[in-house]
């Protein structure tokens, strides 16, 4: 349908991107407002299935299904995949838990800076969490507000190990020559099983492999869909009539009550098909750095600080207000001082046209 150079450069990554990262600082500003997301605008539309961030982390796993397989088959040397991979991921992941242990926690905790500082939980937090281990998301003495949540320094962090669980599992494939058609659609299939059977059984209560379901398979599905469209993608898969079935196929799934378990197949397929679409115009919304990743780091983090800074009292769309604005500053700070200089280490061609960088760098 289009060669390689096309995929890479003449597509709309950046704005899917874009959008949802913003729409998971959209449903977090009412748990972190209400402690509770029971009043968000999807929760809502679909009756008690999904909140609008939830879709945008299924998004996010899409586009990596598409653009880290395209990856894979670019990069003949594992070793340069994986490296790859991690300089999209910790260098930005560093600074931020560098940021809310030793400049957000001294400022909200209630202990005196010399005893927060001489407690091991802040190192532990930021070393845990830089090499994908969450069991330390709390600092001492840190409360946002009296709710739920009001203890969590990071709640957007939780899809990062999975993410690069999926990053190995490509390579892997890769490695074993099965990056193929047939085994994303097995891999689709899977992960969509693995959704169903989630919804009709409580899975931890099954042991260890089911547990490992639980916590990575369910989200297989989302990856899977886009290594299936890149597989298919020199077919006539991203068809305007195929997306307007996609959309009927998603709007059916809400009064059906499968809207998760039918999003890898119906809501994957359209955000790809308007990332891709030549009737779309691409939007240059990366013209001034690609800030998607950090405002899913930072989102949490400054949502937390502005409802703190509120006394607790802020409402969802303050919160969203104040705080969408300010994490797109941290996010420009954090893509131009952390994230671009790294990314340019990366082995391979580093010289790509600048209105597409941010796009062909993700891959």
């Amino acid at each position: 349908m289009r060669d390689r150079a096309s995929v890479q450069r003449q597509n709309n990554f950046d704005s899917l991107r874009l959008v949802a990262a913003i729409s998971v600082i959209f449903s977090h500003s009412f748990l972190i407002a209400e402690g509770t997301q029971n009043r968000e605008w999807l929760i809502l539309l679909t009756r008690n299935q999904s909140v609008l961030g939830l879709t945008g982390v299924f998004v996010f796993f899409a586009i990596s299904g598409f653009l880290v397989t395209q990856s894979f088959e670019q990069t003949p040397n594992p070793l340069h995949y994986l490296a790859k991979r991690a300089l999209r991921i910790f260098p930005g992941l560093f600074a931020a838990t560098l940021v809310s242990a030793f400049v957000l926690g001294p400022l909200v905790t209630g202990l005196p800076l010399c005893a927060y500082l001489g407690r091991a939980e802040p190192y532990q937090y930021v070393l845990g969490n830089a090499l994908l281990d969450q069991s330390v998301h709390e600092l001492p003495g840190v409360s946002f507000v009296d709710n739920a949540v009001g203890l969590e320094i990071n709640g957007s962090l939780w899809t990062l190990p999975l993410e690069f669980l999926m990053y190995l599992m490509v390579l892997v494939l890769g490695m074993l020559r099965l990056l193929s058609l047939r085994v994303a659609l097995l891999l689709l299939a899977f992960g969509m099983a693995c959704l169903r059977f989630e919804m009709l059984y409580p899975l931890e209560k099954w042991g260890w492999f089911f547990q490992l379901l639980s916590g990575w398979g369910w989200l297989v599905g989302f990856f899977a869909a886009g290594m299936t469209l890149y597989a298919l993608r020199h077919t006539r898969i991203f068809d305007g009539r195929v997306a307007f079935l996609a959309l009927v196929g998603l709007a059916l799934s809400i009064p059906l009550r499968h809207f998760i378990a039918l999003f890898p197949v119906f809501g994957c397929y359209l955000a790809l098909w308007l990332a891709l679409t030549p009737r779309l115009a691409v939007i240059p919304v990366a013209r001034f750095g690609d800030l998607s990743y950090g405002l899913y780091i930072y989102g949490w983090p400054v949502e937390e600080t502005v409802m703190w800074l509120s006394g607790g009292r802020a409402l969802w769309w303050e919160i969203l207000l104040i705080a969408l604005p300010a994490t797109a500053a941290i996010a420009f700070l954090s893509w131009h001082l952390v994230e671009r200089p790294m990314l340019r280490l990366k082995p391979g061609p580093r010289r790509l046209p600048a209105a597409y960088a941010p796009a062909a760098q993700q891959a």
